[in-house]
């Protein structure tokens, strides 16, 4: 019998073979879900009517979006064509890089942040300059300032950060933009509803800034994948574009209006969160835990070599964190997300027992 001629594969662009994958841990979440900065309780109320309005006939169509940003435009006094929906920020982030990143361009981050923006920069160029954080973890203003150079086309800047929870001023934000005119400035305000400080009054004024909101966070809408794209209407034309005119399902699309519209459930949502932070920060400073102020719907603690052994005690007690020790700066480094009160008093007493089962201290 001859041999097989082995069966040989297409190989992709460089950029894919080089760039960086991200691999959540998404496997078996059954469980109090203090993981991925979810809304950890519901959507509003009108989300489950309109879904159960939802026809078998509607469900045939292709998704229409401009309704959809028309409304968006409105709810945030801004016009239609300064807002594109996208399938999460997620996509978002992908959209931007396609449309504004030559393979000879810079990108610019500050590190540790969120790991989406690595790989959908890396895709398209291989100058992703990275300014890293020093031991406090807070923005480092100073020296991101004069890591902009002429080659800078984009910058991607997280107010607040994630797994920080640290926010970067108005002011500072302005600033980079003021100094990199060439490059768009993108400012990912996933967690506003936490802190509440947002650049989006800006962008009349302020031509390279695009804000990227998520609907995945304090509207709970992570499972129906749909965020925005706030900026300059002749920025949005080009990222408008790159997008698939159907990148947002009908179902997300359909929901999203009657989401916008109670904001009394979003402030209540909102406010059990600042509320539980607090309360997790003072049950943390009584189990002798360090950690780093937040203004996200989730803190950073500073566990130590265990890091990885609490996860698992956590899990084994039903409750999920992440531990986020691969990050830049952030060895040691565990997560935890702030839901409704209750989920928080169940997650800081499942840490109480589990933090006294590893046998921990704080790190010296």
């Amino acid at each position: 019998m001859s041999a097989k001629t082995p069966i040989q594969t297409v190989k992709p662009r460089q950029a894919v073979l080089d760039m960086p994958e991200y691999h959540p841990p998404l496997a078996n979440r059954e469980a109090l879900r203090l993981d991925f900065n979810e809304n950890t309780f519901a959507p509003s109320p009108r989300v489950i009517e309109r879904l159960q309005q939802i026809t078998s006939a509607g469900l045939t169509k292709y998704p229409e979006r401009e309704p959809a940003e028309r409304i968006v435009a409105s709810h945030f006094n801004l016009q239609p064509d300064q807002v594109l929906l996208t399938n999460g920020v997620d996509e978002a982030i992908h959209l931007i890089c396609a449309a504004f990143l030559e393979a000879d361009d810079e990108a610019l981050i500050s590190t540790p942040t969120f790991f989406m923006y690595d790989v959908s920069i890396r895709m398209m160029t291989s100058h992703l300059r990275h300014v890293q954080a020093d031991a406090s973890l807070e923005f480092p203003f100073e020296r991101f300032l004069a890591a902009i150079t002429e080659k800078t086309k984009l910058i991607i800047v997280a107010s607040p950060n994630n797994p920080t929870g640290a926010i970067v001023s108005r002011e500072h934000l302005l600033t980079i933009a003021a100094a990199a005119p060439n490059a768009v400035l993108m400012v990912d305000e996933a967690y506003f509803h936490f802190h509440g400080a947002s650049v989006l009054a800006d962008l009349a004024h302020v031509p390279n800034l695009v804000v990227a909101r998520t609907f995945s966070k304090a509207y709970g809408l992570a499972n129906l994948r749909i965020g925005m794209l706030a900026g300059n209407a002749d920025l949005l034309r080009y990222i408008r574009k790159v997008s698939s005119p159907y990148n947002v399902n009908g179902v997300a699309l359909d929901c999203l209006p009657v989401a916008l519209e109670d904001e009394a459930y979003l402030n209540w949502y909102a406010d059990q969160v600042q509320t539980g932070r607090e309360l997790m920060m003072a049950g943390l400073r009584e189990l002798g835990v360090p950690f780093f102020e937040s203004h996200a719907n989730f803190i950073l603690m500073k566990i130590g070599p265990k890091h990885a052994e609490l996860v698992r005690a956590m899990r084994a007690h039903g409750v999920l964190l992440r531990d986020r020790s691969t990050d830049p700066g952030c060895d040691g480094y565990v997560r935890i997300t702030i839901g409704i009160k209750e989920h928080v008093t169940r997650g800081l007493a499942a840490l109480k027992v589990c933090l006294n089962q590893i046998e921990w201290s704080p790190v010296r």
